[in-house]
């Protein structure tokens, strides 16, 4: 059981890369996003099953690793990455600035993301990425928008 959860925690050995973990984590995410990008119920399945099993893994990871929070738990960003790009029509462009502010958010950790990360557990590992993605995917889904309505 334990191979199992460092697997997916991990999210198959990306988080114990000795350069960035969540940087390629994020993009391990993109990755993903990509293979399911054109079945919206695909998408939609691997996004939620990757937070459920994110909370689930993430914190019994920690407890395993014995070190809060541990870099090399990188399911929160495969998982922020995908909540990031959900319900957003398929443009480079938008993954791009995605990538880019999930990752900026990500490390600054704006209010309240930094009380969230403080929390135990999962809670705490995977909590402050779904907000990050959430302020990202708000902040993608308003340029979107922009972008349309000056096109127009």
């Amino acid at each position: 059981m334990k191979t199992i959860i460092k697997i997916w925690g991990t999210f198959f050995y990306v988080g114990y890369l000795p350069f960035m973990p969540g940087t390629l984590a994020s993009l391990a995410g993109i990755l993903v996003y990509y293979l399911v990008k054109d079945s919206n119920f695909t998408y939609l399945l691997v996004t939620g099953l990757t937070i459920i099993l994110g909370f689930l893994v993430s914190g019994r990871l920690e407890k395993i690793l014995g070190k809060k929070d541990c870099p090399c738990i990188v399911i929160d960003e495969v998982s922020g990455m995908l909540l990031s790009l959900a319900f957003l029509p398929y443009d480079l462009r938008l993954v791009i600035i995605g990538f880019i502010t999930f990752r900026i958010l990500d490390i600054l950790k704006p209010w309240p993301l930094r009380a969230i990360q403080n929390l135990k557990g999962s809670l705490g590992i995977m909590g402050d990425d779904i907000a990050a993605a959430l302020y990202t995917n708000i902040i993608l889904q308003v340029f979107l928008r922009l972008a349309t309505f000056k096109a127009s």
